[in-house]
């Protein structure tokens, strides 16, 4: 029988553990993982209990963005399946960026496109010394639209107009200086790297912290409403759609560069 998608767990202090799990594709996301996230927020968001959530991916990645195969495969099928796409990806993150509990995000290894927005969603990061991150979706023809105000949010506007127009990988270290990331350890110390700030934020009174994270988001382009999280599926989708974007993830299939590459 295949695994979940995404796994989750509550212990006894009210600490939740959600793990993407699609090791084989390094946790790329695809419908299923998707609504996995949905359905880990909504059996955890009705747990009275609930502390914190801390946020992982199973085998040697953290996330790897898209399943670039099932884009391409939804990007085929009509405007109404490829808006329904984006809606579900967009208010998987929204709904992560706006938890009323705190969220650790542990990140390994690879985090990609999506993965970037998952972790800039979140309200602490910490990257093993082997993290890798980019927002390359414009190398594929795409856009990163749906998760732009996350990203807008923890690196600023600055770098968000650098490693989303030039899609280049960066290291741990990088993450950390830019605001991606807030602390970076050796990989066999990232588990307990989480459990420190766990501790700590269980010393920390609940709905208080709640109130501090939904006062904060009052100053945040992550906090935003209906209207723009509307324009943004809108642009996501069509953008997916479009000639540009079937030349990138051919380019992709066919371990090729795309037309528009030079040098």
């Amino acid at each position: 029988m295949t695994e979940p998608a995404v796994l989750h767990q509550i212990d006894a202090r009210g600490v939740a553990t959600v793990t993407l799990n699609r090791p084989e594709v390094n946790n790329a996301y695809d419908a299923s993982l998707i609504a996995g996230l949905h359905a880990a927020m909504d059996a955890l968001g009705a747990r009275r209990e609930l502390r914190a959530v801390v946020l992982r991916g199973a085998g040697k990645h953290f996330q790897a963005g898209a399943d670039l195969k099932w884009i391409r495969a939804v990007a085929a099928q009509g405007a109404a399946e490829n808006e329904r796409a984006s809606r579900d990806t967009a208010l998987a993150v929204h709904r992560l960026n706006a938890l009323p509990v705190p969220t650790v995000a542990l990140i390994q290894g690879g985090c990609f496109g999506g993965g970037t927005g998952i972790a800039a969603a979140c309200d602490v990061v910490i990257a093993a010394d082997n993290a890798m991150f980019s927002i390359a979706e414009t190398r594929w023809g795409l856009t990163a639209a749906i998760i732009l105000p996350q990203l807008a949010d923890a690196i600023g506007f600055r770098q968000v107009r650098r490693y989303a127009l030039t899609g280049e990988r960066f290291g741990a270290e990088e993450a950390r200086r830019i605001g991606l990331a807030h602390e970076v350890v050796p990989l066999a110390e990232l588990a307990a790297a989480g459990e420190r700030v766990v501790a700590r934020l269980l010393a920390n009174a609940p709905e208080a912290n709640a109130q501090t994270k939904a006062a904060a988001f009052e100053f945040a382009w992550g906090g935003f409403g209906d209207e723009v999280l509307g324009r943004l599926v809108a642009q996501h989708a069509a953008k997916r759609r479009s000639a540009e974007a079937a030349e990138g993830l051919a380019s992709f299939v066919e371990k090729r560069a795309a037309s528009w590459a030079t040098g």
